[in-house]
């Protein structure tokens, strides 16, 4: 069974940066060049809303909030996605989660904590 196992996750202060990777266990190397990768946040007291996504094409979208200072990227020899989050503010502090789905369902890795302090 497939896993996405997050890391890279901790305290960053404002202005730093941190970098997210998930890694898709276990899943064929094909399928996952295929899969649009996606970036979730869970804020405290918030719902789980979309971060980042990126296609099998390496097409990216990003949330208005994190335009200009999030990319997201991936490496597919490595079946990995990663996030590089630069310009840290507070309000980006929650659970990050790994995401794929795959005909109509959702799969998630853990998650990971950020905390950026002020």
């Amino acid at each position: 069974q497939v896993r996405l196992v997050e890391s890279g996750g901790g305290l960053g202060q404002g202005g730093g940066a941190l970098r997210l990777s998930c890694v898709a266990a276990r899943m064929i190397t094909s399928v996952y060049n295929s899969k649009t990768m996606n970036w979730y946040r869970q804020a405290p007291g918030k719902q789980r809303a979309s971060v980042a996504s990126i296609t099998g094409w390496r097409i990216t979208n990003y949330a208005d909030d994190v335009k200009g200072r999030f990319t997201i990227s991936r490496d597919n020899a490595k079946k990995t996605v990663y996030l590089k989050m630069n310009s840290l503010k507070p309000d980006d502090t929650g659970v990050y989660y790994c995401n794929y789905n795959d005909y109509g369902t959702a799969y998630w890795g853990q998650g990971t904590q950020v905390t950026v302090s002020s």
